[in-house]
């Protein structure tokens, strides 16, 4: 399997260039530039060799240490070859990627949820808005430079019989701490 999958991986690269690929468990990973996705992806769906017939998953992994901080994964499958693929894209904050919804109707929900929750903007998207998170919510949930507490506190207010949005405030003062000496 190990050598099909190397002879595939080096077979596509003749046909469209990309930067390099791994192979670990029956899984071939394509890292390829963001502006060939498109290209990519509809060879992989339509070609007689591969036959991508699921689009499995689309998330992202944000390492702002990086200059492209941002690396974009989808998690394809082939049934028919029994053969699961992985592109991964790398991008900073500014830059947008391509939708792949014309391509697979099940992306739209995955770019919803990944725009929701790292802010990566997908340009062609019929319907780009939050998915997970409230519509005024503000920041992206996911990303490492987003405050664990985050910056707001949500409740139920029952003098005015709804929920309101209130700025955190987390005072130390208050709070106590104690250190249990049989613990240490």
């Amino acid at each position: 399997m190990q050598k099909q999958s190397i002879y595939l991986s080096n077979y596509i690269k003749k046909i469209i260039p990309f930067t390099l690929f791994s192979i670990e468990n029956n899984n071939i990973t394509f890292y390829i530039n963001s502006k060939k996705l498109i290209n990519f992806v509809t060879f992989i769906k339509r070609h007689s060799l591969t036959k991508v017939e699921q689009l499995i998953d689309i998330t992202a992994v944000d390492f702002p240490q990086r200059k492209m901080r941002f690396e974009v994964l989808y998690q394809f499958m082939s049934v028919m070859y029994n053969q699961r693929f992985t592109v991964s894209i790398c991008i900073n904050e500014i830059n947008t990627v391509n939708s792949i919804s014309s391509l697979y109707a099940s992306a739209g929900w995955y770019e919803r949820e990944t725009w929701d929750m790292f802010g990566i903007y997908f340009t062609n998207h019929a319907d780009l808005r939050r998915i997970l998170t409230d519509y005024g919510f503000k920041g992206h949930p996911l990303r490492k430079d987003f405050p664990v507490t985050g910056f707001t506190e949500t409740r139920y207010n029952d003098f005015n019989k709804r929920i309101v949005y209130e700025k955190l405030n987390l005072a130390q003062s208050y709070r106590l701490f104690v250190i249990d000496v049989n613990y240490v």
